[in-house]
């Protein structure tokens, strides 16, 4: 979880924004300053993380005789590496918008306001706890279970054999033994029957282990590892089929310039679910202690390979709203105002005030 900035304020909220008289106009900083604190509203990023997976083929010894002794098609005899993406998914995440940066000052006059910062400098909330955007855990592959030499399960007979072919016949006659002992065991015809489930289990997984190591000789073997890329995409309009990433078959993710790699890209679409602010020339009287949060808009991101769709999905989006004002009169000391903003949008998620008392 993101550590928070907790700035303690003996006062009630004077923000300055560039449509009021008290601008200043700045390289802002988010943070405490020596008369006050600074925070930014945030943007929408968009957050695209892609599973890939690259198996490497191994042949087997006895690859020429699979069809012929184990009946096993389109067994391959020549070693090699391939990729393929096995999911794109893609979430809105929440930035900090420079151009949305707000001053925060001191007044003894009022009672202490407690403002909650992001790492970024976001504001989360004001007098209450608040809570940072959560990001999913970073993949982490699966331990591979270790691969038993099949070369341990071959029988004096096998080892004894002439030649390849040979060898091949037997170990081929050795995976229908042990496929036919699995099956009076499960039939409960075998000669030597277990006295439990439990061995009845281990004998079972001890000739299934066996039968994969020795049918392996024949069809290979395969490992797979699987990665995850991670890529960030910050729209500030429409976007039309931008290059994503580029990813081949055969090396896996290339870079942006690499022709090897074939294109993903992605395209982005402000949906005008909030109609925009329309400047009419006169200032507008912005309260002292007057709020400002995010009215988000909503956005369509598509990602495609060539003209398939491989991930389409619909999210709020900060930058394709506007940013309204939170009246300072609900900051009065009397009320015991709360306000929690979404940490991805700006947007006012829960807002608590008490009447006050008579």
């Amino acid at each position: 979880m993101t550590n928070m900035k907790h700035t303690i304020l003996s006062c009630l909220l004077l923000v300055s924004s560039a449509l009021t008289a008290q601008t200043q106009v700045n390289t802002y900083t988010a943070g405490v300053t020596t008369d006050g604190a600074v925070f930014f509203l945030p943007k929408t990023a968009i957050r695209v993380t892609v599973l890939a997976e690259k198996t490497t083929f191994q042949p087997g010894e006895y690859a020429a005789y699979a069809q012929r002794y184990l009946h096993l098609n389109g067994v391959g005899d020549e070693a090699g590496v391939s990729h393929r993406i096995i999911a794109v998914n893609q979430m809105a995440v929440g930035v900090a918008d420079s151009t949305k940066a707000y001053s925060v000052k001191f007044n003894n006059k009022t009672a202490a306001t407690n403002v909650a910062l992001a790492e970024d400098g976001v504001l989360l909330a004001i007098n209450a706890q608040g809570t940072p955007q959560q990001l999913p855990e970073r993949f982490v592959a699966a331990k591979k279970a270790p691969q038993p030499d099949p070369h341990q399960f071959l029988t004096e007979e096998i080892l004894a054999a002439g030649s390849l072919a040979k060898m091949a016949q037997l170990t081929a006659q050795e995976i229908y033994d042990l496929r036919e002992n699995r099956s009076l065991l499960v039939k409960g015809q075998a000669d030597f029957m277990p006295h439990d489930g439990q061995q009845m289990k281990m004998m079972l997984d001890q000739i299934d282990l066996q039968d994969r190591a020795l049918t392996s000789l024949f069809s290979g073997t395969s490992v797979c590892d699987t990665t995850e890329y991670t890529f960030y995409v910050y729209p500030s309009g429409n976007i039309d089929n931008q290059m994503l990433f580029r990813f081949s078959r055969h090396f896996g993710m290339v870079d942006a310039d690499d022709l090897s790699g074939e294109p993903y890209t992605i395209t982005v679409t402000d949906l005008n679910t909030v109609p925009k602010a329309i400047a009419d020339g006169k200032k507008k009287k912005v309260e002292n202690t007057s709020l400002y949060y995010n009215v988000p808009g909503r956005l369509r991101s598509i990602i495609c390979h060539g003209l398939n769709i491989v991930s389409q999905k619909e999210m709020p989006a900060a930058q394709f709203g506007n940013v309204e004002l939170l009246s300072g009169e609900l900051f009065n000391k009397h009320y015991g105002t709360r306000l929690w903003l979404n940490p991805v949008t700006g947007a006012v998620d829960k807002l608590e005030a008490e009447q006050p008392k008579k």
